[in-house]
């Protein structure tokens, strides 16, 4: 019906259309990613790459769609720039499941690539002329290097994650993991906790497309009532299996085990009421703010990154119980833990050449617009923290032999430093790089 409703308009082939199409494809290939996993039958597997190839070519469109409408390469938000990253990470699924037989990568990948769909579905995507600062050559280099290296990153993640599987770690210890995740993720929306249990989120004016500023680098925030309570319902929950492992790492009572699991699928139905509850209340209504007298709307373009918080933590809780039911069909899909280990160890390696030059190119082009190569902005520091966590691992494993476990912490701590410095940066630590 809503192919239809696209044809029948007349605009089957925009920005949007696309964009939409590549999160069908993408979602409907995480699905078959997951059934493989679940059945373990190739068929599963090889419509999953299909699925990923499609999502991919309407990706392309997108790009492409993109680069003809603003009359440059897509390089100039954090939209655009998602764009990209997605795009790469769904070229890089797809080598490793034909170059490395990883065929379970995409359970792990395309999660992430669908997260980052629907935060550019919230974005502002509107095309508007460089800023004088971007109007270089040095921007494509430097953005391109990026997005590269990130992909790059997070496949190594994914690896560093089947990795542990195969290498026999414990699942309570993945339990411990993904409850801490989605812990944390909870506990930073609710920083947005006010009294009397609503949420706070910033307004929206649906005539302009966006936010509502009280003065200048002021955001208007109004209170949704009683969402907040509901997120404190469902913080407890996903906190639950946590304390339940901790129990069960005190008293070796097994049946607190089984409790925390049968405690991560409640906490999964309620993060999956909370995420229709937030969905409906910030599309609609208008809400009373703390700051100003009146009513005000909001939209969920407003709040991309609770969202994707929420969404982020049933990815997470879903994968973890697929690891717990189906763990050794897993382990027998997969390569060996040394094949694992090596091929991590080599997307790293491919890796830290391009976030060098990424950050070299980044500084020749800032001294060349801002007479510098170094002014200690948010994003150049977490560019060179995360430098360095490569680099730490690259060191330990060249020099002091590092393998296995250890070396799949370091990747794992070195992708989520590169997720704070995508999206954490742009949005808390405001900058020279505010743009991006």
């Amino acid at each position: 019906m809503a192919f239809l409703n696209v044809v029948k308009s007349g605009h089957l082939l925009n920005e949007s259309n696309l964009l939409y199409a590549t999160l069908i494809f993408y979602s409907g290939a995480a699905t078959l990613y997951l059934a493989f996993g679940i059945t373990g039958l190739p068929a599963y597997v090889r419509y999953a790459s299909l699925a990923t190839w499609a999502g991919l070519l309407a990706n392309t469109g997108a790009i492409a769609h993109r680069w003809y409408e603003a009359g440059h390469p897509p390089f100039s938000s954090i939209y655009e720039m998602l764009l990209m990253f997605v795009w790469t990470l769904a070229v890089l699924t797809l080598i490793a499941e034909k170059k490395f037989g990883v065929k379970v990568i995409g359970t792990v990948t395309m999660p992430v690539a669908i997260v980052g769909v629907v935060l550019m579905q919230l974005l502002r995507t509107e095309v508007h002329p460089l800023v004088p600062a971007l109007q270089s050559t040095w921007l494509h280099v430097h953005v391109t290097l990026a997005m590269l290296a990130y992909a790059a990153c997070a496949l190594s993640f994914a690896l560093a994650m089947m990795f542990l599987i195969q290498d026999k770690m414990k699942t309570e210890t993945f339990l411990a993991a993904t409850s801490l995740f989605t812990v944390a993720t909870y506990l930073g929306v609710l920083t947005r906790f006010e009294k009397w249990g609503g949420l706070s989120v910033i307004a929206w004016n649906p005539e302009e497309k966006s936010e509502v500023f009280l003065s200048r680098g002021v955001r208007l925030f109004v209170v949704i009532p009683d969402l907040g309570w509901l997120l404190v319902l469902v913080l407890a929950a996903v906190a639950a299996p946590l304390v339940l492992y901790l129990i069960w790492r005190k008293t070796q009572d097994d049946g607190f085990l089984t409790m925390a699991n049968r405690a991560v699928f409640l906490s999964i139905l309620l993060q999956v009421l909370a995420l229709v509850f937030f969905v409906w209340r910030a599309r609609s209504g208008l809400y009373g703010s703390l700051d100003a007298e009146g009513l005000f709307p909001t939209n969920l373009s407003a709040s991309p990154f609770i969202l994707s918080g929420i969404v982020g933590g049933i990815f997470v809780s879903l994968l973890y119980l697929l690891l717990l039911w189906r763990r050794e069909d897993l382990e027998r899909m997969l390569p060996s833990a040394d094949e694992l280990d090596r091929i991590t160890y080599k997307t790293i390696a491919i890796a830290f050449p391009l976030l060098t030059l990424m950050i070299a190119a980044g500084a020749y082009w800032a001294n060349r617009t801002w007479g510098s190569y170094w002014s200690w902005d948010p994003k150049e520091t977490w560019a060179a923290i995360t430098w360095l966590v490569y680099a730490g691992y690259l060191h330990m494993r060249i020099t002091r032999g590092w393998r296995g476990r250890r070396a799949a912490y370091f990747a794992i701590l070195g992708f989520a430093v590169v997720m704070f410095t995508f999206f954490g940066v742009t949005y808390l630590l405001p900058g020279l790089h505010a743009y991006a």
